[in-house]
């Protein structure tokens, strides 16, 4: 095991009011036994979720179950916040020095964790698509919640990072027709390279057979609800923070014998959850980022000192930015 310095300074954003972020120092312990020191390369903001921690709108009954690995601090604020990082292992076991590692920790640049919580990248995934690999578990985890079929036709309404791995997914299985749905034509072309269809709410054809909702909206929500076929499933996988959210419920809901299932990451679906550990779940998802396809889910990277300014424009709701990504010097 190699050691580390004692008087490393780690540099990291924390969350520090409504809109509000800057970058602070904290000197790193020695390195505890079993941990490793990583030195982070590339980030990503999940702009979902982190939009409603920067806004403070985490409610009071779920501050401990929001909590991310390795988080810090307490909600509201201020909290050090986010699970997307991949960097070099700098000290600890002889086997991993050196590898390229894939870490749920927030934005920091150089951190320890316990080496259980590191998985090694693959040789085919790069540093910068290996980002993706919280937001890849999350659609992998709703897959086998809604467990769709062979065939038949999906739909995925709301084309954000979530939404368009899970429509990403659900194309490989056989004979399924499968259609992102988002307000934005130009999201059309994301479509595209992910080898699925694409549709404007008005344009989307319903009789589907299962629906998945990711756009956390009320307007998408409803959508879903509309293009569901009899006794069809519509996962839920938006979060909405302490936001009150109309279900329209009314109409065909009932006649239609439609199922509502939320979908949640913080717990390996029912499904699975006999023989795969969180653990084993993450190294797939990072192992599933192999195809270059998903690239096109990334935005320029964005040096790491500059977030504290841009963070408010890239957490706006109509920013367009999908998977911002984060390099660090």
């Amino acid at each position: 095991m190699a050691t580390s310095r004692t008087d490393e300074v780690a540099q990291a954003l924390w969350y520090t009011a409504p809109g509000r972020a800057e970058i602070s120092a904290q000197v790193l312990p020695s390195l505890a036994a079993g941990a490793v020191r990583v030195r982070a390369r590339y980030g990503a903001i999940s702009r979902g979720t982190e939009a409603l921690v920067s806004a403070g709108r985490v409610p009071p009954s779920e501050y401990e179950r929001m909590r991310a690995p390795f988080m810090g601090g307490s909600f509201p604020f201020p909290v050090k916040y986010g699970y997307a990082t991949v960097g070099h292992v700098e000290a600890g076991p002889a086997e991993l020095i050196g590898r390229t590692v894939f870490a749920l920790h927030p934005h920091q640049n150089l951190f320890d964790v316990p080496a259980s919580a590191v998985v090694a990248l693959p040789e085919d995934v790069p540093p910068t698509r290996a980002v993706l690999a919280a937001n890849m578990e999350t659609a992998l985890n709703a897959v086998w919640d809604a467990s769709p079929g062979p065939s038949g036709r999906i739909a995925v309404v709301g084309a954000g990072v979530v939404g368009a791995l899970v429509a990403y997914l659900c194309a490989r299985q056989s004979g399924a027709q499968v259609t992102l749905v988002d307000i934005n034509p130009a999201r059309a072309e994301l479509a595209e390279k992910l080898g699925v269809g694409f549709a404007t709410p008005g344009g989307a054809k319903g009789d589907c057979n299962l629906v998945v909702h990711a756009s956390a909206t009320a307007e998408g929500l409803a959508t879903a609800l509309t293009l569901a076929a009899f006794e069809a499933t519509v996962l839920e996988l938006s979060w909405y923070g302490d936001a009150q959210v109309p279900v329209p419920l009314g109409g065909a809901f009932h006649s239609q014998r439609l199922r509502l299932v939320s979908s949640q990451v913080g717990h390996v679906a029912p499904s699975h959850r006999a023989e795969w550990t969180h653990r084993r779940r993450l190294g797939e998802a990072v192992a599933m980022l192999a195809d270059a396809r998903l690239d096109a889910l990334l935005a320029p990277a964005l040096p790491f000192r500059d977030l504290p300014a841009r963070l408010p424009d890239i957490l706006a709701a109509k920013s367009g930015v999908l998977c911002q990504l984060v390099q660090y010097p």
